[in-house]
Parts: C-alpha cells; structure tokens; sequence
C-alpha cells in the first residue's frame, strides 16, 4: 500500500509538477496539432488546387485549433484562473511562431495589420479554451 501512495506522489510530480512544464508541454502538443494539420492542407492544396483565400482561413482556423487545444490542456492542468493560463498559451504561441518566422525571414516583412491580427487571434483562442476547460 505504501508503495502505491510513493508511486502516486511521484507519478504527480513527473506530470506536470510545475507550471512551466505543463505549459511547455500543452505548447509542444499544440504544435504537433499545428504540424499535422499544415500537412493536411499541404496535401489538400496539392490535390485540389485551393485557392489563396480557402489556404488563408484554413491557415486561421489552424491557429485557433492549436491556440484552443493549448488553452484547453493548461486550464485543465491549472486549477484556478484558466482563461489566463490559456492567454498565456496563446501568446506563448504566437511569440514562438513570430521568432520562428523572423529568423527564417531575416527580413521582418511581416506587416503591422496581420501581426497584429494573428496575435489577436492566437490569444483569443488560447483564452477561449482555458475557458472551455
């Protein structure tokens, strides 16, 4: 009996102990969504010849599909106050996604009304699923 109770407080603690782990995990899984479904659309636009305007609104709904499940798995790990955890989640998105697009730019061409549009966006569904959680 003993050891069930050892295991359980150490199956706790290897589980998301802190808050920074369990906030880095739902963001890597969240990413593993984004990878697969980009995949999915890269497949789809290869065999249906989409147009830019159906690539762009499937390019949002994966921000807000990623942002959402993020949002969602922090809530669920972070007791209180959710839909902060899952703004948090939304914007650590965002941020990891901006870095990445600016190293592999280097030229920062990004305009000012989609930055600004997608940090919106990444947010509002990062709060919306710690809400949901």
């Amino acid at each position: 009996m003993a050891g069930n109770k050892l295991t359980g407080a150490t199956r706790e603690n290897t589980e998301g102990g802190t808050p920074v782990f369990s906030l880095v995990k739902s963001l890597f899984l969240s990413y593993l969504l984004t990878a697969g479904l980009l995949m999915l659309l890269a497949l789809l636009l290869y065999k249906l010849r989409l147009g830019e305007g159906v690539v762009n609104i499937a390019i949002t709904v994966i921000y807000v599909a990623a942002t959402l499940l993020a949002g969602f798995l922090a809530g669920k790990k972070m007791q209180s106050r959710k839909f902060l955890w899952g703004l948090m989640e939304g914007c650590a998105y965002f941020a990891v996604m901006a870095l990445i697009s600016l190293f592999v730019n280097r030229s920062g061409g990004a305009s000012g009304d989609s930055f600004c549009t997608t940090l919106i966006i990444c947010a509002a569904g990062g709060m919306l699923g710690g809400m949901l959680s």
